[in-house]
């Protein structure tokens, strides 16, 4: 082939979207996704007592005493990141979980600390039973005086559990919280807190749903940082099976009704198509996805063993659960994330 043929050849090549990538700076200018420390959520894990305690299966993730849990949120502000998402570890446990709508529960001395001293940072609060009933699961269980005939023992039943994730959001509201994110995937959730809300006078407190929440293997560290772990059987009779798509819409939809401000999927990572498909049915929402404990602890035990750069492979996660439609990401990389984009 002759120089002119070449030349001939080349001339006919027209796009070129090669142009589009050839400095660092271009790149930059015609990015299509922005990732930034304004979309994160913080997780923090609440006990009593004093003082930090690393989580086994989570490197770098802390169950935080009320006092920590407020340098932790100081820490995240100072990074870019304000908001935090509480979960609870109560004194305690029982059957239905009365720490968890008690005045001085330990989310609720958490959320009046950290409003205390950062009155700025949105505290939002995970409302679910898991964590403080006895037998680690999301409501009451049909047994002794809640007993229903036709269900089996142990089931979670739902409409008793309703009231329960009533006063619960409720005490979180009185404490100064800013956003009530019920997480139990129990029918009519979003509509018995709205109006309990909305009867005890915060009828402007938005709430972020769980509205599409996966029975994902996934959640495994979790389980260790609440101490949340279902003493017998699993719950699948309430969080989705992981094959439905259909049913995500379904859910959202019904949650949207009941008058959810914001949607939630949980998990991200391997839910990428159903963020999507839920932000393209109601774009009008707010959509946030939770990055969850299991995908951070595989990121970091890579890391660790130096399969991966921690750095740009938690980047590029996160930046694929943007794309994928998320608008807010709950994710316990928050602070080293919003440190690495701001270097």
């Amino acid at each position: 082939m002759t120089l002119l043929e070449i030349e001939n050849r080349q001339s006919k090549i027209v796009n070129r979207p090669r142009r589009l990538r050839a400095t660092p700076a271009i790149r930059a200018m015609v990015r299509e996704t922005e990732l930034n420390a304004r979309d994160f959520i913080y997780p923090l894990f609440v006990r009593h007592g004093q003082g930090r305690s690393e989580i086994r299966s989570m490197p770098g993730v802390y169950q935080l005493s009320v006092e920590e849990s407020v340098r932790e949120a100081e820490a995240a502000i100072r990074s870019g990141v304000n908001a935090v998402v509480l979960f609870g570890i109560p004194k305690a446990k029982d059957p239905i979980g009365l720490e968890n709508f008690s005045e001085d529960g330990i989310v609720q001395q958490a959320i009046r600390a950290i409003k205390k001293e950062f009155p700025e940072m949105v505290v939002v609060t995970d409302v679910c039973l898991c964590e403080y009933t006895d037998h680690g699961h999301c409501g009451i269980l049909n047994t002794g005086e809640h007993f229903h005939r036709g269900l089996p023992e142990g089931y979670v039943l739902n409409d008793e559990t309703l009231d329960v994730l009533a006063k619960v959001a409720i005490s979180h509201a009185e404490c100064g919280a800013d956003i009530i994110a019920p997480s139990g995937m129990m029918d009519g959730m979003v509509s018995t807190i709205r109006a309990g809300l909305d009867f005890a006078g915060y009828e402007n407190l938005p709430i972020l749903s769980y509205a599409v929440k996966y029975a994902s293997s996934f959640y495994g560290p979790f389980r260790d940082a609440a101490e949340g772990a279902p003493k017998f059987g699993d719950r699948k009779s309430h969080q989705m099976d992981p094959a439905n798509v259909c049913e995500a819409l379904r859910e959202a939809a019904i949650d949207v009704d009941e008058g959810a401000d914001m949607l939630m999927v949980k998990p991200a990572l391997a839910y990428l198509d159903v963020i999507r498909v839920v932000k393209d049915a109601f774009p009008e929402l707010p959509m946030a996805a939770y990055n969850v404990s299991g995908e951070y602890s595989m990121i970091k035990a890579a890391a660790q063993n130096g399969w991966v750069d921690e750095e740009k492979v938690t980047l590029e996660t996160l930046t694929a659960i943007k794309r994928a439609g998320a608008d807010l990401i709950i994710t316990y990389h928050a602070v080293d994330a919003a440190r690495w984009l701001s270097a």
